[in-house]
């Protein structure tokens, strides 16, 4: 057998197979067997910190593509820190408590929480989310995420919720926190009042009506026979009526239309003319709106009073420019009631169903009773027109239901509080993308006071408690610290399982009145008051973590949701972001763009691409995406990602191979003595390690996964190393030239399953394996190659990047060859070239260029010489194919007149039975 065949047979038998979901099991358990989490933070302790903090997902369900996303790109960016210089731990966290968890238990257990009593009730949610945090804890570990997955941190942990009580405490302390009546969010589907991160818009299908108003009082200005036109797409609401909105600066308009006054803005008319077909009307009057000030309506369907009134709100963009005002239901209605004394009515119970408040519509839901009223204003002759709009509302984004502007009793955050401070410290953060900064800034610049309190028992209790004497709230700093110390030691369920007077200090009394009997709250706090706390309770109490955190890498969503609640928290309480650097990543939509829904078929489902082509194909596809945007992906990208991943695994497999011989230690070749080539792809190596790294430095993994997949296709399997098979398989073993070569392999090959280790961890750990010489267990033990300068020489680049460019135009003379039969292989041509003259000045430096080409024989003819008709033109030069002269080398497959020269070997050429005779004295010396 000769050296090729050997070679062939050591590669054939490399273990390093395309078999990933079964391989990758595997590796993880090993992993485990040597705790490589452990054995990484140990190598790195004492360096520079680096900590990404985990945006806790929610623990109600199994994975979801999106989320495989988002944990892929942390550990990307982990697994890069650890290699480059940093300690970099990474401590996974689950969100746990709230309304979804509830609802699950109520519905997948048939559990009703009013008869199981609150503390069996918060067991069974308890046990609910532990459920489904081991199941995305195996499945994040099935992804390859490294983290401390022995020691997550929990929402519901005692040590978590403490030390979120104390976050709350500090913040009322400072005057943060006041309980207030006015309109919020809120769910009839969840009985509870939400926030705005907890709200999504969705299409859904409305009445609209426009509906008169009777002026009963004009103030002298506007006749008693005219009436006030409002629009809304919410009949319910008119029952809550205590005013109507116009607007100072705009001028109004007293028209007649068939007999009948009305009243509405002037810069309307036209609109409302081809609305309400009208077909004509007559201009009576105008008013500026001040004027219009104190004007009294009746209202249509009761008998009170709705006066007219002023407010900047109104605008011109829709409706009649006169706004049906109900304080209890709209947050401007209700800011504009204060300012007018109308008090508030909220005739709604929190079931979404009427109340008695509402006379004539008690025990009606609200939705269904927008069909009643709309009657009832008809038969009142205040009806001008109904009919229905398709227009995007706001939804309970974990029921999925419409929620309604309710006015309520709730616990407030007043971001007034600490907003300007918050506008300051989003200045000095880093955001990826820009433009994140701005959307996180308008959302804190425009964004209300934030509700807290919510109207359920699976979460972390508000600890107020409020004197049964004189009523007020009580919140001191010694209430606080003892809550927090009890919820340390027991957890929150102590507020529940204790009464009031083992929840205080022994003795406490009424810090107003010196009373000694309290009632404790019963609502808890937003989940985004949980997570938002995490800095606090995380950062701020591990060991290996600091404070603030490097990073926070999340979907551009969270700039309404974690990012804001985080920065909020923290803010208030530290007068500073919990972040340095914010990455905001986007959707997972299908191939076509569609969101992902089970009703279309499109849903990609992590654990199945695991289960049929392996975590890497995954991990691989999330670095080859623009992730800043929203992201595509199905079966036929994942096909296309597979494609890329078996040439990057094949480049890899074929290097590897050919080191079977190759002591790193004994055969290494010092750089003096490489050729241009290879000193040439060690340029290249040089470029893609600086370019990798910087890529990996600015979060651009897109460009990690380009540069790299690139260099493995073209630079070294259709050049570098496609060129040196005929060197590594039929020189002699210990040739200088061939030792050379396996040198350079040696080093690319490292350093590329350096820089993939972020990415593809378990293809590195198996290749890292079987390379010579490598003294580290595992391949997550070193650091990247630092770039070498040395290698840069910028004349070399310019000989070989024009000597590329001519290549092609060979190969391409090559292909049409192969295609019009005139040879068969490549080595079976020889090749004439008719070079212009700057392509023969460049060609006449190679000595080489049939092994350059792989052909058997070249012929460079010089720039004057006339190319034959049959001769393939092309860019600088003209090239004619022809069957190569002579007979086909055993050994090395290139065609010569030579071969057989030497007796002892008849079918070699000469250059291989001088090798073959000088490896044999080798062997007989040896």
């Amino acid at each position: 057998m000769d050296y090729r065949e050997t070679l062939q047979v050591m590669k054939t038998d490399f273990p390093m197979r395309a078999n990933l979901p079964k391989r990758e099991p595997e590796i993880q358990k090993w992993w485990d067997e040597i705790d490589i989490y452990r054995k990484v933070q140990e190598r790195t302790k004492g360096r520079p910190t680096y900590i990404l903090h985990d945006g806790p997902p929610y623990a109600n369900g199994d994975i979801h593509v999106g989320h495989a996303l988002n944990k892929v790109l942390k550990d990307i960016v982990v697994r890069y820190k650890s290699m480059t210089g940093y300690h970099a731990p990474y401590v996974p966290g689950w969100d746990t408590h709230g309304l979804p968890i509830e609802h699950a238990v109520i519905k997948n257990e048939k559990v009703d929480r009013k008869k199981v009593g609150i503390i069996k009730f918060r067991q069974l949610c308890k046990q609910y989310a532990e459920k489904y945090i081991n199941r995305q804890r195996e499945q994040f570990k099935r992804l390859g995420v490294l983290g401390d997955w022995d020691n997550p941190y929990i929402t519901f942990q005692p040590e978590y919720e403490a030390r979120q009580i104390k976050v709350f405490g500090e913040m009322a302390k400072k005057g943060y926190i006041y309980k207030g009546l006015k309109p919020v969010y809120w769910s009839p589907s969840s009985e509870s009042a939400l926030a705005e991160a907890e709200i999504e818009y969705k299409d859904k299908r409305s009445p609209s009506i426009y509906v008169a108003f009777k002026v009963k009082d004009g103030k002298g200005k506007l006749d008693e026979d005219t009436e006030v036109v409002i629009w809304t797409t919410t009949p319910w609401t008119i029952p809550a009526n205590l005013a109507i909105a116009v607007h100072p600066e705009f001028e109004y308009a007293q028209i007649r239309v068939k007999g009948q006054k009305y009243l509405v803005a002037k810069g309307l008319l036209e609109q409302l003319e081809k609305e309400l077909e009208w077909e004509g009307y007559e201009l009576l009057k105008t008013f500026k709106g001040e004027e219009l000030e104190y004007v009294i309506t009746r209202h249509p369907l009761y008998d009170r009073e709705s006066p007219v009134i002023l407010g900047e709100h109104v605008t011109l963009e829709s409706g009649t420019g006169c706004v049906h005002t109900a304080p209890g239901h709209g947050e401007e209605d209700f800011y504009v009631g204060q300012k007018y004394n109308l008090g508030v009515l909220s005739p709604i119970d929190d079931r979404g169903y009427f109340t008695e408040e509402a006379p004539g519509f008690e025990g009606l839901f609200y939705d269904e009773a927008n069909k009643v009223i709309t009657q009832k204003l008809d038969e009142a002759g205040a009806l001008l027109k109904l009919s229905f709009i398709t227009h995007s509302y706001p939804h309970d984004w974990r029921s999925k239901k419409p929620v309604i502007f309710r006015a309520t009793e709730q616990w407030f955050a007043s971001i007034d509080g600490f907003r300007e401070q918050m506008l300051e410290e989003i200045k000095k953060v880093k955001w990826v993308p820009a433009w994140g900064e701005t959307r996180i800034y308008n959302m804190v610049r425009d964004r209300g006071d934030w509700c807290i309190s919510r109207q359920r028992v699976w979460g972390v209790p508000i600890p107020i408690f409020y004197c049964q004497e004189c009523h007020k709230e009580i919140i001191t700093d010694e209430t606080i610290e003892h809550v927090s110390n009890i919820f340390l030691k027991e957890g929150s369920d102590a507020w529940y399982e204790k009464e009031e007077q083992e929840l205080l200090l022994e003795g406490f009394k009424c810090p107003h009145c010196g009373s000694t009997s309290f009632k404790k709250e019963m609502d808890t706090m937003d989940v985004w008051f949980d997570s938002g706390s995490s800095h606090e309770a995380v950062l701020k109490q591990r060991e290996d973590l600091t404070w603030p955190a490097d990073l926070y890498l999340e979907g551009t969503d969270q700039s309404r949701g974690w990012f804001n609640s985080s920065l909020s928290t923290s803010v208030a309480v530290n007068g500073q972001a919990p972040y340095k650097t914010v990455l905001g990543h986007g959707f997972t939509l299908d191939g076509e763009g569609r969101k992902m829904s089970k009703s279309l078929g499109n849903v990609i489902v992590p654990q199945k691409v695991m289960d049929q082509l392996g975590a890497d194909i995954l991990r691989l596809w999330v670095s080859s995406v623009e992730y800043t945007q929203d992201v595509r992906i199905s079966d036929e990208i994942l096909k296309q990602i597979a494609e890329v991943y078996r040439k990057i695994r094949n480049t890899l497999r074929f290097m590897l191979g050919n080191l079977a011989d190759f002591d790193p230690e004994k055969d290494r070749v010092a750089r003096e003595d490489w050729s241009e080539l290879d000193r040439f792809i060690m340029l290249k190596a040089q470029q893609v390690l600086k370019r990798v790294r910087q890529a990996y430095e600015d979060f651009q993994f897109h460009t990690v996964y380009t540069t790299i997949h690139n260099f493995c296709t073209i630079e070294l399997s259709a050049f570098y190393l496609d060129v040196s098979k005929d060197l590594l398989y039929t020189e002699a073993p210990q040739s200088t030239a061939r030792r050379a070569t396996q040198t350079v392999i040696y080093d690319i090959l490292t350093m590329l399953v350096k820089l993939l280790t972020p990415i593809i961890p378990h293809t590195t750990e198996e290749v890292w394996k079987f390379i010579p010489g490598v003294q580290e267990e595992s391949v997550q033990l070193t650091d990247f190659p630092e770039v070498d300068e040395s290698y840069f020489d910028e004349g070399l680049e310019q000989k070989w990047n024009a000597f590329m460019k001519a290549r092609d135009e060979v190969l391409k003379a090559l292909e049409v060859a192969r295609k019009e039969k005139v040879i068969g292989s490549s080595l079976g041509a020889k090749v004439h070239i008719y070079p212009d003259k700057a392509n023969y000045e460049l060609l006449k430096q190679f000595t080489n260029l049939d092994k350059l080409f792989i052909v058997s024989q070249v012929n460079l003819h010089g720039h004057e010489d006339k190319a034959p008709d049959n001769a393939l033109s092309l860019e600088g030069m003209k090239v004619h194919v022809q069957p190569a002269e002579g007979e086909k080398c055993e050994r090395c497959w290139v065609v010569t007149p030579d071969r057989g020269q030497d007796k002892q070997h008849p079918t070699l050429c000469p250059r291989c039975a001088s090798i073959v005779n000088e490896h044999y004295q080798h062997l007989i010396q040896a």
